[in-house]
């Protein structure tokens, strides 16, 4: 830490951070593989020879909105009624092994469901 303060004093440019893994892609080569081949953020990184994190930062500099990684919860297609029932029918852990899910995911999801 004191010599960064001590160059930056007497007029040094300093370097912060940890440098780069690789080049940075470029906005035709992120459109191409990104946007109109689909591959993920990782499959990009690999192309291009840099890491997921680089490819995460040139997706915001250049605006190219990223793909949605969320995926609807399977529980949604239960109503609260029928998950209770379920949950009283077969115990906790034996509907979350059913549904190949962990037992807290299930009292997560209820208890949100519950709150709205």
């Amino acid at each position: 830490m004191g010599r960064i303060r001590y160059q930056e004093a007497i007029g040094l440019e300093v370097k912060r951070g940890r440098p780069p893994l690789g080049p940075a892609p470029s906005k035709a080569d992120l459109v191409r593989l990104y946007v109109k081949e689909g591959q993920s953020v990782r499959d990009v990184a690999a192309a291009v020879g840099c890491s997921k994190d680089t490819i995460h930062r040139a997706l915001r500099k250049y605006s190219i909105a990223a793909h949605p990684s969320a995926r609807k919860s399977a529980l949604l297609e239960y109503s609260l009624r029928e998950l209770q029932a379920g949950i009283r029918h077969k115990g906790l852990r034996g509907f979350a092994r059913e549904q190949g899910i962990s037992p807290g995911t299930i009292l997560h999801h209820i208890g949100t469901r519950k709150r709205k």
